[in-house]
């Protein structure tokens, strides 16, 4: 993939639970330039959501913050999508990546966001610093 992007959106949200369905909205809408299948729009959106879900539950805690987030389109039908935020970060990212593993002790999280992520785009990187924040950047390869 070229490291150039033919166009570009970026967005700066609160992290409201009520911007979460904006968001895979947004991101879908701009992706759909590049004339995806009903198939791998649902894929974006469903990664989408489980991103920036990610921020507002985990990162910011309820108390409030910023989402952040990047998509870039690139020749040959690729997509780079990154959602950032300045939450908590994430003590062990390898750990936190494990099907099922939650620190939600109160039972409502499955801890599946980034196995659903992950099982839904081309490819995966988390980098987090622990009281700075977390970059989830996420690669769709189109058909």
């Amino acid at each position: 993939m070229n490291n150039t992007p033919i166009n570009e959106l970026k967005l700066k949200l609160p992290s409201l639970s009520v911007n979460e369905g904006a968001c895979r909205a947004i991101v879908a809408a701009f992706c759909a330039q590049l004339d995806p299948n009903i198939e791998e729009l649902a894929d974006i959106k469903c990664a989408v959501s489980e991103a920036v879900t990610n921020c507002i539950v985990h990162a910011y805690g309820g108390r409030g913050g910023t989402i952040y987030i990047t998509v870039g389109l690139y020749e040959g039908r690729a997509i780079r999508i990154e959602v950032r935020d300045r939450g908590c970060g994430i003590a062990n990212v390898k750990e936190a990546m494990q099907p099922l593993f939650t620190t939600d002790h109160t039972g409502e999280r499955s801890g599946m966001g980034f196995s659903v992520m992950e099982s839904f785009m081309t490819r995966l990187r988390v980098h987090s610093t622990l009281s700075r924040g977390t970059r989830v950047t996420m690669w769709k390869q189109l058909a």
